[in-house]
Protein backbone atom coordinates (compact mmCIF):
# COMPACT_ATOMS: atom_id res chain seq x y z
CA UNK A 1 0.00 0.00 0.00
CA UNK A 2 1.05 3.38 -0.90
CA UNK A 3 2.06 6.41 1.79
CA UNK A 4 1.13 9.91 0.83
CA UNK A 5 4.89 10.90 1.11
CA UNK A 6 6.21 7.70 -1.56
CA UNK A 7 7.34 9.62 -4.19
CA UNK A 8 6.47 8.82 -7.94
CA UNK A 9 8.70 7.96 -10.55
CA UNK A 10 7.87 9.45 -14.37
CA UNK A 11 7.01 6.18 -15.70
CA UNK A 12 4.61 5.69 -13.27
CA UNK A 13 0.62 5.00 -14.88
CA UNK A 14 -0.82 7.67 -12.43
CA UNK A 15 1.77 10.56 -13.55
CA UNK A 16 0.94 9.98 -17.22
CA UNK A 17 -2.63 10.20 -16.76
CA UNK A 18 -2.34 13.61 -14.64
CA UNK A 19 0.51 14.62 -17.13
CA UNK A 20 -2.33 14.07 -19.63
CA UNK A 21 -5.14 15.91 -17.74
CA UNK A 22 -2.56 18.84 -17.69
CA UNK A 23 -2.31 18.62 -21.36
CA UNK A 24 -5.69 18.26 -22.22
CA UNK A 25 -6.76 21.50 -20.33
CA UNK A 26 -3.93 23.64 -21.78
CA UNK A 27 -5.56 22.32 -25.50
CA UNK A 28 -8.63 22.76 -24.08
CA UNK A 29 -8.23 26.75 -23.16
CA UNK A 30 -5.72 27.01 -26.27
CA UNK A 31 -8.88 25.81 -28.33
CA UNK A 32 -11.16 27.67 -26.93
CA UNK A 33 -8.82 30.90 -27.97
CA UNK A 34 -9.15 29.98 -31.12
CA UNK A 35 -12.47 30.11 -30.96
CA UNK A 36 -13.10 33.26 -29.95
CA UNK A 37 -10.89 34.92 -32.67
CA UNK A 38 -13.17 32.62 -35.33
CA UNK A 39 -16.54 34.21 -33.63
CA UNK A 40 -15.34 37.42 -33.73
CA UNK A 41 -14.54 37.37 -37.44
CA UNK A 42 -17.38 36.04 -38.25
CA UNK A 43 -20.02 38.59 -35.69
CA UNK A 44 -18.07 41.65 -37.27
CA UNK A 45 -18.05 40.74 -41.11
CA UNK A 46 -21.58 40.23 -40.57
CA UNK A 47 -21.92 43.59 -39.16
CA UNK A 48 -19.82 45.02 -42.07
CA UNK A 49 -21.85 43.24 -44.62
CA UNK A 50 -24.93 45.12 -43.36
CA UNK A 51 -23.10 48.22 -43.22
CA UNK A 52 -22.34 47.90 -47.05
CA UNK A 53 -25.74 46.17 -48.15
CA UNK A 54 -28.15 48.16 -46.18
CA UNK A 55 -26.13 51.71 -45.51
CA UNK A 56 -26.71 51.75 -42.33
CA UNK A 57 -23.41 53.39 -41.33
CA UNK A 58 -24.54 53.08 -37.41
CA UNK A 59 -24.13 49.81 -37.51
CA UNK A 60 -20.67 49.73 -38.10
CA UNK A 61 -20.09 51.01 -34.29
CA UNK A 62 -21.93 47.79 -32.81
CA UNK A 63 -19.43 45.74 -34.64
CA UNK A 64 -16.99 46.95 -31.65
CA UNK A 65 -19.26 45.21 -28.82
CA UNK A 66 -18.41 41.42 -30.03
CA UNK A 67 -14.81 42.84 -30.75
CA UNK A 68 -14.63 44.35 -27.08
CA UNK A 69 -16.16 40.85 -25.46
CA UNK A 70 -14.40 38.53 -27.52
CA UNK A 71 -10.99 40.56 -26.87
CA UNK A 72 -12.05 39.69 -22.98
CA UNK A 73 -13.24 36.15 -23.27
CA UNK A 74 -10.20 35.46 -25.79
CA UNK A 75 -7.71 37.15 -22.68
CA UNK A 76 -9.43 35.14 -20.40
CA UNK A 77 -8.46 31.43 -21.70
CA UNK A 78 -5.21 32.82 -22.41
CA UNK A 79 -4.73 33.98 -19.03
CA UNK A 80 -5.71 30.61 -17.38
CA UNK A 81 -3.99 28.64 -19.79
CA UNK A 82 -1.13 30.18 -18.89
CA UNK A 83 -1.89 29.33 -15.34
CA UNK A 84 -2.59 25.67 -16.38
CA UNK A 85 1.05 25.77 -18.39
CA UNK A 86 2.77 27.15 -15.29
CA UNK A 87 1.47 24.51 -13.30
CA UNK A 88 1.98 21.50 -15.65
CA UNK A 89 5.52 23.03 -15.66
CA UNK A 90 6.01 22.83 -12.07
CA UNK A 91 4.58 19.55 -11.58
CA UNK A 92 7.27 17.93 -14.17
CA UNK A 93 9.90 19.45 -12.43
CA UNK A 94 8.75 18.32 -9.07
CA UNK A 95 8.86 14.93 -11.13
CA UNK A 96 12.21 15.45 -12.42
CA UNK A 97 13.56 16.33 -9.24
CA UNK A 98 11.96 13.44 -7.42
CA UNK A 99 9.93 15.78 -4.76
CA UNK A 100 6.87 14.58 -6.44
CA UNK A 101 4.19 12.53 -3.93
CA UNK A 102 1.26 10.70 -4.43
CA UNK A 103 -0.64 14.11 -2.82
CA UNK A 104 0.02 15.86 -5.76
CA UNK A 105 -1.83 14.09 -8.47
CA UNK A 106 -5.12 14.69 -10.22
CA UNK A 107 -5.05 18.10 -8.18
CA UNK A 108 -4.77 21.09 -10.56
CA UNK A 109 -2.90 23.69 -8.37
CA UNK A 110 -2.40 26.88 -10.00
CA UNK A 111 -0.66 29.98 -8.75
CA UNK A 112 -4.17 31.71 -7.76
CA UNK A 113 -3.24 35.07 -9.42
CA UNK A 114 -5.89 35.20 -12.78
CA UNK A 115 -6.05 39.16 -12.16
CA UNK A 116 -1.74 39.45 -13.17
CA UNK A 117 -1.81 36.76 -15.41
CA UNK A 118 -5.18 38.21 -17.21
CA UNK A 119 -3.09 41.75 -17.62
CA UNK A 120 -0.25 39.97 -19.29
CA UNK A 121 -2.45 37.70 -21.09
CA UNK A 122 -4.13 40.85 -22.53
CA UNK A 123 -1.25 42.62 -23.32
CA UNK A 124 0.38 39.59 -25.14
CA UNK A 125 1.08 39.55 -28.91
CA UNK A 126 -1.19 37.04 -29.61
CA UNK A 127 -4.37 39.37 -28.70
CA UNK A 128 -4.55 43.15 -28.53
CA UNK A 129 -2.85 43.34 -32.01
CA UNK A 130 -5.62 41.01 -33.03
CA UNK A 131 -8.77 42.98 -31.96
CA UNK A 132 -6.72 46.08 -31.94
CA UNK A 133 -6.45 45.28 -36.03
CA UNK A 134 -10.57 44.50 -36.01
CA UNK A 135 -11.53 47.81 -34.45
CA UNK A 136 -8.80 49.48 -36.88
CA UNK A 137 -11.22 47.59 -39.52
CA UNK A 138 -14.31 48.50 -38.24
CA UNK A 139 -13.18 52.66 -37.59
CA UNK A 140 -12.05 52.09 -41.36
CA UNK A 141 -15.57 51.01 -42.59
CA UNK A 142 -17.38 53.20 -40.75
CA UNK A 143 -15.59 56.10 -42.42
CA UNK A 144 -15.84 54.83 -45.67
CA UNK A 145 -19.61 54.63 -45.33
CA UNK A 146 -19.92 57.94 -43.83
CA UNK A 147 -17.59 59.72 -46.78
CA UNK A 148 -20.09 57.21 -49.09
CA UNK A 149 -17.26 55.21 -50.37
CA UNK A 150 -19.03 52.05 -49.43
CA UNK A 151 -22.33 52.46 -51.80
CA UNK A 152 -22.83 50.03 -54.41
CA UNK A 153 -20.17 47.42 -52.42
CA UNK A 154 -22.99 45.20 -51.83
CA UNK A 155 -22.90 44.12 -55.52
CA UNK A 156 -18.92 43.12 -55.29
CA UNK A 157 -19.71 40.90 -52.67
CA UNK A 158 -22.89 39.16 -54.32
CA UNK A 159 -25.63 40.68 -51.87
CA UNK A 160 -28.72 42.40 -53.16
Amino acid sequence: MSDANDFLKPDSGAVMKHIDMYQGIINRMAGNSAECKKWAVTLVSAILVVVAKDGINQAAILAGIPIILFCFLDTYYLALEKQFRAAYNSFLNDLHNGVLTVDKLYKVITNGKLPRTFLEALLSLAVWPFYLGMLGLVALAKWLADNGLLSGCGNLVGIN
